[in-house]
């Protein structure tokens, strides 16, 4: 679906939605709604699409149970918001939505339970929180060789280089909605850690590898998981995901490659072909890295991804298992003991083979 049409059939969604409870209250009905539920009993592992959906169980949120009237009055008035980000080509952040509602004294308990209501939008209208214009403060980068044109409103038409930074251009909204116009790279490499990706930069890996290089900032922002799956799935670029060797590690891969059960409602967002390619805890011993001593937690953590559908298979369950033997974690700064430039230098090339 195109931008243009995504925002027509989005407008016509909560045009829908609005029209639903107003068309209830003028027939003396109490307002509800039927959505999907988000229960951990209604999300199961598609084996088919790789990752998480919601099954078919729905619930109704009725303004005749009075539990129900605060949540669905905050959900109207989070609809009212996302019609009029759209309408005025607008964004705002998630922390900005929660003060929004107290200037218009609809009240969230906390931050937590504002965007738990995003959420609920999404599932209604079948949308990502990011085409109704919202954002979290976090931001990811990219850097490479890849020209872009905006989309947004005010600068259509305005084109740029992704290696016109040296710090990495920042993955928010008007970067991820815009078009590709010209790429000379052949792969995208997703880091974890800013201090490898500035590395990364300061020794040319875009240019020894013909990549486009993305910090994550631990675990991605949507906007940069959905900017991801566009450079595979649009220019066919493959992905490989270098993270700690740690558990946490794995599971920032994992989200990328298969998504997460909090987005278990949305799609495109995961890149199922993209392959975790270290640092992986059989790294530590082959290349006799400085390592720390896993935690009671990280063994719990690594205990769960052992059960977790989407690290069925190799190499999650081999480096699951060696995590378990090794009792020990590392870092990809930990490659530094070997001189500044050896984790692009040797590391790299052996592990794009």
């Amino acid at each position: 679906m195109s931008a243009k049409t995504k925002k027509k059939v989005l407008a016509q969604s909560l045009k829908k939605l609005g029209e639903g409870v107003y068309n209830q209250l003028f027939e003396g009905d109490f307002p509800w709604i039927r959505m999907p539920s988000r229960s951990i009993q209604n999300i199961h592992y598609d084996r088919t699409l790789r990752q998480y959906v919601l099954g078919d169980k729905n619930v109704r949120r009725s303004t005749r149970n009075i539990r129900h009237l605060r949540p669905f009055t905050q959900l109207i008035w989070t609809a009212y918001i996302a019609q009029m980000l759209g309408s005025q080509g607008k964004t705002s952040t998630l922390r900005d939505v929660y003060y929004m509602a107290q200037s218009d004294e609809v009240h969230f308990k906390d931050q937590m339970e504002s965007d738990g209501t995003i959420t609920d939008l999404e599932t209604v209208l079948g949308f990502a929180r990011e085409d109704f214009h919202i954002f979290p403060e976090e931001r990811s980068s990219i850097f490479g060789d890849l020209t872009i044109e905006y989309t947004v409103p005010g600068y259509e038409g305005n084109r740029l280089s992704l290696t016109s930074h040296p710090d990495g251009l920042v993955i928010g909204p008007t970067l991820t909605s815009a078009e590709f116009i010209k790429c000379n790279a052949d792969k995208v490499i997703v880091i974890e850690k800013g201090a490898m990706f500035t590395r990364f930069v300061e020794e040319k890996a875009h240019q020894k590898f013909r990549s486009l290089l993305i910090h994550t900032m631990g675990q991605p922002p949507r906007a940069t998981r959905h900017l991801i799956r566009r450079l595979n799935h649009e220019l066919g670029l493959p992905i490989y995901v270098f993270t700690d060797a740690d558990p946490w590690g794995m599971h920032i891969a994992a989200v990328i490659i298969s998504g997460s059960a909090n987005a278990a409602h949305l799609r495109e967002l995961t890149t199922p072909d993209a392959k975790w390619s270290g640092v992986w805890a059989t790294d530590i011993e082959k290349y006799k890295l400085p390592s720390d001593p896993l935690t009671e937690l990280d063994v719990k953590r690594l205990h769960e991804l052992r059960r977790d559908p989407r690290y069925a298979g190799e190499p999650w369950q081999r480096e699951v298992e060696a995590f378990l033997r090794f009792k020990r974690k590392s870092e990809q700064e930990a490659f530094s003991r070997y001189g500044l430039s050896y984790i692009v230098d040797k590391y790299l090339p052996a592990k794009l083979k």
